[in-house]
């Protein structure tokens, strides 16, 4: 019976093709939907990705996630570095600046000043620059954060914009070791560019020493932004988060716990999580609405044939048994040539920096959307041969 199910599938090519680009695309979406929001929570919490050396994170109270933030008095730091069982524990602080680039033009950078002592917290560089470049008086390092032409800086030198007006439609380059920019009217040299994560939202990124930062930001009376803690050898991140917390009344996180409550804040705040719950209700609707509708057709042009067998003693059972041997075959082939285009699509995105991650649980979900899309099509599409009588059929009434 089940061989006849299939041979009865493979017969009328046409729906059956239309059987499998309906389930593909559907895998296909669903996939992609989820890969989509893996790739922009990791780079959510990239910060903490990029200190893979930092054991506990020590915030202000009332800070949930990476951003948005705010600062704590400088004070901190010492009250941190009291507490039994830290071994390490070095500042960094985030700010926003409106940068001057050469020929005039201005551009938003996110300011990530690190210690002054250890550079903790400076991704790694491109062209053989290191860390230790940042010691030089007010230098900076540069990265695009998962943007696109936002740094570019003028190739003749003549169209600098220092003492002229500004010109913003002449030939750029990218900006490298050397080049000068204006933060809050205070001149900076670029010594290097980072190979830092891509950000979520994008922005461009400023790396400099703490001490720079205070100089370069905007006075405020607090800027402090994170204490990050290394524990002692033996002493579990989490219990000397707990440890922080009851001694100094500040946050203290462990860098997972940390990045999971960037996920539940993006989670509960991004406008993305609805475009991505849109994509999967189109995916779901696309399937239902192909699935359902060609595999209806199918099954409700065969009745003869159903009638036939029933006719021949197959019982209900059996009949059920065949559709969703049929709706099966269909979601199994479709699910993976929605999961191979997928693949194949990511490959392509991944090269251009989209924010796309296929993880473990992406194709999982994929295919258990299919699948709750085939159970329920094959249900609907069996009611029609269950309930026939072969005497009709044949009588053609």
């Amino acid at each position: 019976m089940l061989r006849v199910a299939v041979k009865m599938l493979l017969g009328d090519r046409v729906k059956y093709a239309g059987l499998l680009i309906g389930i593909a695309f559907t895998s296909f979406l669903v996939t992609f939907a989820g890969s989509y929001f893996a790739g922009f929570m990791t780079r959510g919490f990239a910060l903490i990705t990029e200190n893979p050396r930092t054991d506990v994170w020590v915030m202000d109270p009332a800070v949930r996630s990476v951003e948005p933030t705010t600062n704590m008095p400088s004070s901190a730091l010492d009250r941190v570095r009291s507490v039994e069982g830290v071994s390490t524990a070095v500042p960094l602080a985030l700010g926003r600046a409106d940068v001057r680039f050469p020929n005039g033009r201005f551009q938003s950078f996110q300011v990530v000043g690190v210690d002054d002592a250890t550079l903790a917290g400076v991704p790694p560089l491109q062209d053989g620059v290191t860390a230790m470049a940042l010691r030089a008086p007010d230098a900076v390092i540069v990265d695009p954060g998962g943007t696109t032409g936002k740094l570019q800086t003028p190739v003749e030198t003549a169209d600098q914009w220092y003492g002229g007006p500004p010109r913003l439609n002449v030939p750029t380059r990218k900006l490298g070791p050397g080049d000068d920019l204006l933060v809050n009217d205070r001149r900076v040299t670029v010594v290097g560019r980072a190979r830092a994560l891509s950000r979520y939202p994008p922005r461009p990124l400023l790396y400099t020493t703490y001490s720079n930062a205070l100089r370069i930001l905007l006075p405020e009376r607090r800027r402090l932004t994170f204490v990050l803690v290394t524990a002692a050898p033996g002493l579990a991140p989490r219990a000397l988060a707990r440890r922080i917390e009851d001694r100094t009344g500040l946050r203290a996180r462990a860098s997972d716990d940390f990045k999971a409550d960037t996920v539940w804040w993006i989670l509960a705040n991004s406008e993305d999580v609805g475009d991505i719950e849109t994509m999967l209700s189109i995916a779901i609707l696309v399937g239902f609405g192909v699935m359902g509708v060609l595999l209806y057709m199918f099954t409700n042009e065969n009745l003869r044939q159903y009638a036939v067998l029933r006719a021949m003693g197959a019982t209900p059972q059996r009949l059920m048994t065949m559709i969703f041997v049929q709706a099966a075959l269909c979601a199994i082939i479709g699910t993976g040539l929605g999961l191979g285009v997928c693949a194949v699509a990511g490959q392509f995105l991944t090269g251009s920096d989209y924010p796309f991650r296929m993880m473990w649980f992406t194709p999982a979900v994929g295919a258990l959307m299919v699948f709750i899309v085939s159970v329920v099509s094959a249900a609907i599409s069996a009611r029609c041969a269950l309930t026939l009588e072969p005497g009709i059929v044949f009588s053609g009434r």
